[in-house]
Order: structure tokens, then sequence, then C-alpha cells
């Protein structure tokens, strides 16, 4: 059964739907390949390529595609984490919502802020990038450099793909479908044929035939030179967890976003090794000419090497054209899939209380958020027009910051899953391993990364800008680390000020602490002032069926 403390008065707030597949998302809309197709398209992985290669390659050489292998460990391991908890948690709002409910609720609401804050970071150098090659594409290089014309493209994309998502969840899956079928044909073509061409000799001067010492990170010439090289590669993994905030739209909620999540990561892996290594082997890790270390192309390796690849007539024309086109779809489509696991953070705090519950509506029809959709849009373009208009070298510095963002809240969902799960650990191997061991050592890897980004990025050297401390002892600091930094000390002021408007929430009134049962039985964690009681699953105030370790508080009286 469920007692109630009755010293503490009911909530004069009206009633709302929390729990998973009761906040009027449409349930059933999604199977496990359209999971997989949002987890995948969230990274852009044509992008992540063609921005961050040259950059890995700079640093480490013949050696990137051990990095890449190195950096999709930590991503895998967090995975789990996700798998697991999502098993017996599906909720929209993720790490939100799971930390919420194992560390409390100021660890939840941070760890929902650095998602959203990271999504709309990223948004306004994705709407940027899809503004640039929309002009490249149809030969406007003029206007392409222009920064009111590409900034003013990219808010025209940010309005179409937000109006994508308002229309309905299964819309966003189909066209993302049809996007990431092509960038995926012309990534393996260009690899391929790259691989083709050194092997019968037709690639120019600088190549080099694939070597196992590519995959030794012994090979690399320093443990700094490593370690900036993961940590440049691990956050173009990010994105995947997509997958797992539509859960609540996804059919058998509980194990298909898990299961896709992890797919994700694994193809994810395949596709950057085979991009890596056959770029590296038909350009050389040179910094000269088509050298993918060259400065001239490491904004931008996967153009560059095109037209070299396919070549300029023909077919190959066309190709080359195509590869352009296909940079422009990745970051658009990641654009649109960027705006579904923020909108439906901000819906799953609101439904909690968390956040201001107009941010909980859902369209009758549509069945998507309203506000929180729409929310997500306007804030992305206000952020992006800002910041072009103060300078495009802090929209840079922005975009590198938020590594800091992603770090915090994937670590959080580790440390999360073993917390949660401590009472299970000893049940299985099984357990042990994917709820204790596996998310543990990412949560541990992904907090090491955040602290050694604070280090690198705190460099006034690095990035672009850098700031001098107004006071003693006027240390000068760099950008990226201000921006990473201070965006999430932003995070904490708003939620201690949230916290005196609607103290419910913060009460664990609206999401209790919870720990996965031993057996049948549900068990939640006393909040303040309450002694901890028992509940039997399927009671009175808990939705969570037998054995799974879901559970949901009533509103106005604390459910324990």
């Amino acid at each position: 059964m469920v007692s109630t403390d009755p010293a503490r008065p009911s909530s004069p707030e009206p009633p709302l739907r929390r729990a998973a597949g009761e906040k009027g998302l449409k349930t059933g809309a999604l199977g496990l390949a359209s999971s997989v197709v949002i987890g995948l398209a969230s990274t852009a992985p044509a992008y992540s390529l063609a921005a961050t290669l040259g950059i890995i390659v700079a640093g480490v050489g013949l050696q990137s595609p051990i990095v890449m292998v190195l950096a999709f460990v930590p991503m895998f391991l967090i995975a789990y984490g996700y798998k697991e908890l999502n098993e017996d948690n599906p909720d929209c709002g993720t790490t939100f919502t799971w930390g919420s409910r194992t560390f409390g609720p100021m660890t939840g609401w941070m760890g929902g802020w650095a998602i959203i804050v990271a999504d709309v970071v990223v948004m306004a150098n994705l709407a940027q990038i899809a503004g640039q090659y929309g002009f490249q594409l149809v030969g406007a290089h003029g206007l392409a450099e222009d920064t009111f014309w590409t900034t003013f493209a990219g808010v025209v994309w940010i309005v179409l793909m937000t109006w994508i998502c308002y229309v309905g969840i299964e819309l966003s899956a189909n066209l993302q479908k049809v996007l990431l079928t092509i960038e995926i044909v012309v990534l393996v073509a260009l690899g391929l044929t790259a691989l083709w061409k050194v092997y019968l000799g037709n690639a120019p001067d600088g190549s080099v035939h694939v070597a196992w010492s590519w995959f030794d990170p012994f090979e690399i010439d320093s443990v700094d030179a490593l370690t900036k090289g993961v940590l440049a590669a691990v956050f173009i993994y990010w994105g995947w967890d997509t997958a797992v905030s539509i859960n609540e739209e996804t059919a058998d909620s509980a194990r298909t976003p898990g299961r896709a999540a992890v797919i994700s990561t694994v193809l994810l892996l395949l596709i950057y090794v085979l991009i890596s290594t056959s770029a590296l082997s038909f350009a050389g890790a040179g910094d000269t000419g088509n050298g993918l270390a060259n400065p001239d192309n490491s904004g931008d390796v996967l153009s560059s090497l095109g037209s070299s690849v396919f070549g300029s007539v023909g077919f190959g024309w066309f190709m080359a054209k195509l590869l352009v086109f296909m940079v422009l779809t990745s970051s658009a489509a990641s654009t649109q899939t960027t705006i579904l696991p923020t909108a439906r953070t901000a819906l799953s705090m609101a439904a909690h209380r968390a956040i201001p519950a107009k941010f909980a509506r859902v369209h009758t029809r549509n069945q998507v958020p309203t506000w929180s959709t729409v929310g997500m849009g306007i804030a992305s373009v206000a952020f992006y027009v800002a910041i072009t208009r103060v300078s495009t070298n802090v929209l840079t510095d922005s975009i590198g910051s938020i590594g800091l963002a992603i770090a915090f809240y994937y670590g959080i969902t580790g440390f999360a899953c073993v917390w949660y799960h401590r009472r299970v650990l000893t049940r299985s191997r099984r357990d042990l391993l994917t709820k204790g061991i596996m998310p543990g050592l990412g949560g541990a890897l992904l907090a090491y990364f955040f602290v050694d980004a604070c280090y690198v990025y705190s460099d006034k050297d690095y990035g672009t800008t850098y700031w001098s401390l107004p006071f003693a002892p006027h240390w000068q600091l760099g950008g990226v680390f201000l921006t990473g930094i201070g965006a999430l000390l932003l995070g904490a002021v708003l939620m201690l000020g949230y916290r005196f408007v609607a103290p419910s929430f913060f009460r664990g009134e609206t999401l209790p602490r919870a720990v996965a049962p031993r057996d049948a039985v549900v068990e939640w964690v006393g909040t303040a002032g309450s002694p901890g009681t028992t509940g039997s699953a399927g009671s009175a105030g808990s939705t969570g069926s037998a054995g799974s370790g879901k559970s949901e508080g009533p509103s106005g009286p604390t459910a324990l």
C-alpha cells in the first residue's frame, strides 16, 4: 500500500499527466528502425566528420582511426546505461527524470538543463552550416560567406524544421529516413571509392596503404595528444540519445529505445572508422595539398575530398555535388532531430512541475509538445541571431563549449544507472556488468573528460576568444571554457530561483526518489520530513507494473 503524510496539505495545483505514456504523446508511433534512424541522424555523421576529422588528424596523424575507436568506448558504455534505465523508467525526460529519482531534484534539474543548453547552442551551428551549404550548392559562394544571408537562411531552416516537428513525430521520422539514406549511401560510396583508387594506384601523391599501426594507440607521440584527440572525437558520437528521448512515442517503450541507442553507437563507429581510414589512405596526414591536416581544409575535409575522389566531370561531378548536398542534409536533419529531445525534456520537466506547466501542453491532434517545440525553435533563433550579431568568433567558441554540457549530463546518467540499480547488482553477472560496471565506467570516463575539457578549454589560446577576469588575480580564460561553465552556472541560478516560485518538485512531491526493487515491490525513498514506506507495484498512487521499478507519485500528498 501507499501511505501519505497527513501533516502535508494537498497541492493546490491541478493534477498533471506525469507518468510515461500519460503525457499525451502519440504512443507506438515509431518502431526500432525509425528509432535507430533518428538516433543516427541526430549525430549528423557527415557534418561531424567534415568539421572534426581534420582537427583529429592534425593532432594524432595516422592514428586517427584508433582515436575514433577509443572515443566510441565511453559512448557505448553510457548507451548501455540509458538502455538499462529506460527499461525501468521509460520517461521522455531521460537524464532529468533518472537523475531526479536517483540523486534528487536538483541533480535531475541540472541534467535536464544541460540537455537543453547543449541542444540550443548546437542548433546555431547546424543552422549556419545548413545556410552556408545551401548557397554553395547553387553556386552562390558570395552569399555563403555573407553573415547576414547565412544567418537569414539558417533562421529559415530552424523555422522549417520546427514546423516539421510540430506537425508530428511520424513525419519527422519519415523525413529522416530519406535524408539519412542519402547521407549513408554517399559516405559509404566515398569511403569505398577512395580505397579502390588507392589500391589501384590512381590516388594522388601522399596516399598510403592502410596499416595496422593506425590502430595502435601507443604509436601516438604523447598522452596529451591522445587525450586531446579522444576529447575531440568523443563528442562527434553525441546525439544518439535522441532515440531514447522519444521513448514514450515508441512501440515497446521499455526496450526498443535502449536497443536503438546501442545500435546507433555501433553503426556510428563503423561509419567513422570507414571514413577516417579511407580518407587518410587517400589523402594522407600531411599539412599541405590534399593532406587531411592541411589547415585550409580542416574546416570541411569532405568537400575538399569530393572532387579528388569522385572526379570533376560526368557522374563524378554529380557525386561531388551530392557530397556537398549530403553535408547540407546532414546538418538540416540534425537541426530537426535536435528539437525532438529538447522539447521532450522540457515537456517532462513541466509535467513534473520543475518548470512552468505551460511547457507540458501537447497538441490534441498532432500529439506532440506545443509550447516546448515552439519554445525550442524561438530560443534557438534568438540565440543564433544574438550570437552572430556579437561575433562569429563567439559563435565558434560557444559550439566548442557544448562538450562540457554533454559530458555533464551523460556522466550523471552513467552514475544514476549504477546507483539506481545498486540493490540488484549482485543478482546476476549480467546485472553487475550492464547495470553497474559498464555505465559506471562510462560515467567515470565522462567525468574525466569534463575535468580535462575544463583544463584544455580554459587556456586563453584555445578557441578564438579569451576574457580577462575583472577582479584579482585577473586570470585570462578561454572563451570556450567561460561559455560552457557560464551556461551551467546560469542554469543553477535559474533552478534556485524557480525553487522559490514552485517548490513542489524540489520537495520531491512530484517526482519522488526511487531505487530498483529486488523483487516485485516498488520501494520509495522517503522525502524530507516523511518516513519511507513501501508499496506493492500497481497499488494506488503507483503506475509501475510488477517488477518494473517504475513508479509515479500522485499530485498533492507525497507517495512514499
